[in-house]
């Protein structure tokens, strides 16, 4: 018999920079995360990690080749970058094979005027950087490792009700 989860809680601790995925209080993934350079916080314009509780409101790339690049969550036609280039010293920074798109649950904290998340596009996302996972340089996004972000996906889609809290440690 199949055991029933009451709870399904992704948590991005952004001192530690990693992204932990847990069912009933038992780790089921873990990953390295690079959150933002500029801290953590929720002003629209801060280029800040938003802090608190969070819904995944949409997620895009389902069939996309790993590497794909997305601008303004739509894929690029004929723009992949390959595996070889993920941990290349690039100076472009790109959104890269799956988004899973923030919604805030707090209003006044990540969600509402001026603090919004979903309003500023606030992604989990793949990277083309993946070398700088473990240290905060995104522009307010959340990067993992291509092949993480697939993973993450992959369980969101078989489990919509995953909450995700941005914590400062």
């Amino acid at each position: 018999m199949a055991r029933r989860v009451k709870e399904r809680r992704a948590t991005v601790d952004v001192a530690r920079q990693t992204l932990t995925v847990c069912e009933d209080g038992r780790t089921v993934f873990v990953c390295p995360v690079s959150t933002a350079k500029n801290g953590v916080g929720a002003a629209e314009g801060s280029g800040c990690t938003p802090p608190g509780r969070h819904r995944i409101a949409r997620l895009f790339g389902h069939h996309a080749a790993p590497g794909q690049v997305f601008v303004s969550r739509r894929a690029v036609k004929g723009l992949v970058i390959p595996p070889a280039d993920w941990r290349a010293a690039a100076s472009k920074d790109y959104v890269l094979t799956r988004i899973l798109w923030l919604a805030g649950l707090e209003p006044g904290t990540n969600a509402g005027r001026g603090r919004d998340s979903q309003s500023r596009h606030i992604y989990i996302h793949g990277t083309n950087q993946e070398q700088l996972l473990g240290s905060p340089v995104s522009h307010g996004c959340i990067r993992l490792a291509n092949a993480d972000v697939i993973t993450l996906f992959d369980y969101v889609k078989r489990h919509r009700d995953l909450i995700v809290d941005i914590v400062q440690g």
